[in-house]
């Protein structure tokens, strides 16, 4: 298991990766790893920060089950409150909304489906760097707490070394069918193998439909995806899409559906 950095309070940021590699239907490709976010509330029951990440994501889109469990490993001094797992909103939202939103439309079960991200670890987004900055740092040297390292989203978002593992991982997943969701995943991916595309609104009006495209001589279809956080309305996110998304689920999802089946075979 590779590391590349460590959360306030001493977890190790760890790869996250598909678990089972046995041959699947469909290989999709996302940004980067989440994080098991926990509430930090002081020894006078003031919250200290809403949703502090302090774990790597014990799976790939991660749903929210056992953060309890998973948050009551992270160690604190006493002196410090405690720590209880986030909002639901802050843990495996995106994970949901993957298979309530994409994976149920096209009828494809998490076991059929191979996970990956551009980036397999953890990044540290710029509120979680604020929250770090205002309410850790100033004490973590006093009291010898480990200092956090959790990497930056990388500038560039892949290189040619990691592409060519993502390549390997979908040789290896034998999936006919290459799901991306969004901008990012055709831009430091695809558009590296297919220079028709390099973001999703290339796509037209052929948003989530099949492309067939040859990928380092594999034969695959590709089907571009909004990013779950538009389609679920995490966060900041584009009304557009949600509004396509939705309309695609109500209609071209289920022929999309019946043509991976026809391409399995």
């Amino acid at each position: 298991m590779k590391y590349f950095g460590t959360f306030p309070f001493g977890m190790p940021v760890y790869e996250v990766v598909q678990l089972y590699r046995t041959p699947k239907r469909a290989f999709l490709l996302g940004v980067y790893a989440s994080a098991v976010h926990a509430r930090w509330i002081n020894i006078e029951g003031k919250t200290i920060v809403n949703a502090l990440a302090v774990a790597s994501e014990p799976t790939i889109f991660w749903r929210g089950e056992n953060a309890e469990a998973i948050v009551e490993k992270v160690r604190i001094p006493e002196a410090l409150g405690k720590l209880i797992p986030a909002r639901q909103e802050f843990n495996g939202p995106s994970g949901l909304a993957l298979d309530s939103l994409i994976l149920n439309p096209l009828d494809l079960a998490r076991s059929e489906v191979w996970l990956c991200d551009l980036v397999p670890h953890s990044c540290v987004n710029p509120s979680q760097a604020k929250a770090i900055e205002r309410a850790y740092s100033p004490i973590a040297s006093k009291l010898g707490l480990p200092e956090p390292s959790v990497p930056r989203l990388p500038n560039p978002l892949t290189d040619e070394n990691r592409r060519n593992e993502i390549l390997n991982e979908i040789k290896e997943s034998e999936a006919r069918t290459l799901i991306l969701l969004g901008d990012l995943p055709i831009r430091w991916f695809l558009s590296f193998f297919d220079h028709r595309w390099s973001k999703l609104s290339d796509f037209g009006l052929s948003y989530g439909r099949l492309h067939h495209i040859c990928l380092e001589g594999k034969e695959i279809n590709i089907l571009p995806i909004a990013h779950p956080r538009q389609i679920a309305r995490l966060g900041q996110s584009s009304f557009h899409w949600y509004d396509t998304h939705a309309a695609w689920v109500k209609q071209p999802a289920n022929q999309v559906a019946e043509s991976i089946k026809a391409n399995i075979g």
